[in-house]
């Protein structure tokens, strides 16, 4: 994988790139350490930059994620190995639900193998690390970014300033799929033609030819999934 983000051609968006599967379309960073596109390397370095002008450490949490990493976490959330959330916060245990409630409560907080926004390379988690109290695990968890909480100031500050590099929150508001998550960023001039390339017909191969728990449960739901958890995120800003 390259290490620096490139200036020259842009990187289409192929069906393995879609949904995780190949590493073409996305370039590693060694300071602050992720995988992001080029394009959204770019954007978010100089974006980095101003924040730190501003006192603010601007890191991902998460950047690139690849198809088989979202497997794992799919598969232990279903297994009950990773905490499992209700969209109220309040945590569920697995084998006590069924094969549709189990689905409906993984994807409140994580997307199916093959439909993430990281899987593009254009979507990243951040936090202030320099916020971060020594000692303190970061939980990346609405209250953390409320008004009392420790990254209160790097919410407003990217309110005020991320539009001009690109980026903006696609799940702000609640919309009845994924939670609200405001440390969930996107560069939608690059994330807008992942996402009206990405096709159910697309999804639902990755998905099929995938090791997935759940997987005909999932499959059943798919095409409601689709609509509700992929394609119904906030709107970006109006330029």
């Amino acid at each position: 994988m390259r290490s620096s983000p490139p200036s020259g051609a842009r990187t289409p968006f192929g069906p393995a790139e879609l949904t995780g599967r190949s590493l073409r379309h996305v370039v590693a960073l060694e300071s602050p350490r992720c995988v992001l596109h080029p394009a959204v390397a770019r954007a978010f370095l100089r974006m980095r930059a101003a924040a730190g002008r501003d006192g603010i450490d601007l890191v991902p949490a998460s950047s690139f994620r690849d198809f088989a990493t979202q497997v794992r976490i799919w598969n232990e959330k279903w297994q009950g190995l990773r905490p499992l959330l209700g969209r109220d916060g309040r945590t569920l245990v697995a084998a006590q639900l069924t094969p549709a409630a189990r689905v409906r409560a993984i994807l409140a907080w994580s997307a199916p193998p093959g439909a993430s926004r990281h899987h593009w390379g254009t979507d990243l988690d951040v936090y202030d690390r320099a916020a971060l109290a020594p000692g303190r695990r970061l939980e990346l968890v609405p209250q953390e970014y409320a008004p009392a909480g420790p990254f209160a100031r790097l919410s407003a500050w990217l309110d005020a300033h991320m539009h001009r590099y690109g980026f903006y929150r696609p799940y702000r508001i609640d919309r009845g799929g994924v939670s609200p998550e405001p440390w969930h960023l996107s560069h939608w001039p690059t994330a807008r033609e992942a996402s009206r390339r990405l096709r159910l017909a697309t999804l639902r191969r990755a998905i099929e030819e995938s090791e997935l728990e759940g997987r005909a449960a999932l499959l059943k739901a798919l095409p409601v999934v689709y609509r509700r958890y992929v394609r119904s995120v906030d709107p970006p800003p109006r330029r």
